[in-house]
């Protein structure tokens, strides 16, 4: 049953096709009962025109439309009354007042023929059918003229259902890019987040190891405990990477636990003691100081001040050359908690801070803005007069109203 509702419903014409001829069968009755001469051909004509209209009714409304008031107006002429088929008056009205499609003015010639078309047919056959009185004119009048509004009402109430059901399949689909949109900007950030968050912990650790195997490569023979020492900090450093990179990778696995349970916690300002002391151990002098009375700050800020210090100290470390020192403040100021990173070696190159690196690929200065924009902050990163480097960061603690 529901394969023939679907075979229906994909050829309408075929369907109308169908009822036209059978409307034709019954029409074929009032041709054979006419006399002859001109009123039997006109009738013919007229009974084949309006199951033309039937059967193209959905094809071409307007046509079809205009068809049947020619042919109406024509009754009206010679006089033939009312046929079996016009029973495609009533169908042609309501297929022009319910199609989306049909212009607005041709529903409302629509309304006018529903509305005039009987009364005058009531006046035209008034003798044809034997009644004299008012009373009587008019009620044949209404009784003609009500099937007709009706089959406009309905039309027209199915198209304004057809109109609003449109509008909310267009507004789903709308809502449903909207999504997919919003999911796709999610996906990004979150990439973004997470490669800002490698490109920290990568840099940061890797250079600490390098500068460690450098050194121990150095002493190896004349201080082999010193060797030791570095061989050890190496290892503790890979091991804290690849603890930071488990947690960082873990995010893309739905469900998946780390070996040994919970996922290693964001660093924050409470570990930033311990990042001194292995940028110490890893040879770079470094003076931390705190101003302020310390608080308990959002998540997000305690991460972004934590990256800041560790990718500037990184940069020290690769850019600042032999005997370097840094120097790192961290102070709590009202509701602003501010970063200053400085030291005192040669300084980065200009493309290195503004442009993203000589060959394009550099993103620790590109990461440190990103990260301050997203908590609502301020940074300012170059070189500091007298010689060396500065990074500057205002951190909000309470979010913007």
């Amino acid at each position: 049953m529901q394969r023939l509702y679907d075979f229906l419903r994909r050829h309408p014409t075929g369907v109308d096709t169908f009822w036209a001829v059978l409307l034709l069968g019954v029409g074929s009755v009032s041709v054979v009962s006419q006399g002859g001469g001109l009123s039997k051909i006109l009738v013919a004509i007229f009974t084949v025109g309006l199951c033309l209209v039937v059967a193209l009714r959905r094809k071409s409304p307007v046509k079809m439309l205009l068809l049947t008031a020619a042919i109406g107006v024509g009754q009206l002429i010679w006089g033939i009354p009312t046929l079996p088929a016009d029973f495609a008056m009533f169908v042609i009205t309501y297929t022009v007042a319910s199609a989306p499609a049909v212009p607005r003015w041709a529903s409302r010639c629509a309304l006018a023929g529903a509305l005039f078309g009987p009364a005058l047919s009531a006046v035209r056959f008034t003798d044809a059918f034997g009644r004299q009185s008012v009373q009587q004119n008019l009620f044949f009048t209404v009784l003609l003229t009500v099937p007709f509004v009706l089959a406009w009402v309905l039309g027209d109430s199915m198209r304004t259902r057809r109109a609003y059901w449109a509008q909310l399949e267009e507004k789903a689909a709308r809502l449903e890019k909207e999504r997919e949109t919003q999911s796709r900007i999610a996906v990004a950030a979150e990439r973004a987040r997470i490669a800002r968050e490698l490109h920290d912990v990568v840099a940061h650790n890797v250079s600490v190891m390098v500068v460690q195997a450098d050194g121990a490569a150095y002493v190896l023979d004349a201080a082999p405990e010193q060797t030791r020492q570095a061989l050890e900090t190496i290892s503790g450093t890979g091991r804290q990477a690849l603890a930071e990179m488990r947690r960082l990778l873990g995010v893309l696995r739905t469900g998946e636990q780390p070996e040994g349970g919970e996922y290693v916690p964001q660093p924050g300002v409470d570990q930033l003691g311990d990042l001194m002391d292995q940028v110490r151990g890893a040879g770079l002098p470094v003076d931390f100081q705190v101003e302020g009375e310390p608080r308990d700050l959002p998540s997000s800020v305690e991460l972004t001040a934590y990256r800041i210090v560790q990718e500037a100290l990184t940069n020290t470390r690769k850019h600042g050359g032999p005997a370097v020192g840094a120097t790192v403040r961290l102070s709590y100021k009202g509701d602003d908690l501010d970063l200053l990173i400085e030291d005192d070696g040669r300084g980065a190159q200009r493309e290195l801070y503004e442009e993203g690196g000589e060959d394009g690929l550099g993103h620790g200065l590109i990461g440190m803005r990103e990260r301050v924009g997203m908590v609502g902050g301020t940074l300012a990163a170059g070189p500091r007069p007298g010689g060396g480097f500065r990074v500057s960061a205002v951190l909000p603690l309470k979010p913007e109203r």
